[in-house]
């Protein structure tokens, strides 16, 4: 549903910028979905909005060598 590595997800938590994760078992962690649902909404009207902070595109005149596609 959300396409972000744990670690982030996990660092997101920590920032307050994601949904708190809660312990449905001893081992099972699990988010509301409408806090999750409502996050991502969130980020939809930021994005239109243009308020979330892009990566920078790396500058591919910087490579030392091309990459190899297989």
């Amino acid at each position: 549903m959300v396409p972000l590595a744990d670690s982030t997800i996990y660092e997101m938590e920590q920032r307050g910028e994601f949904p708190q994760r809660f312990y449905l078992t001893s081992r099972c962690v699990v988010w509301d979905l409408a806090e999750v649902e409502a996050w991502l909404q969130a980020r939809r009207i930021a994005s239109r909005a243009k308020t979330v902070k892009r990566a920078p595109s790396p500058d591919v005149g910087l490579r030392k060598t091309r990459p190899v596609r297989h």
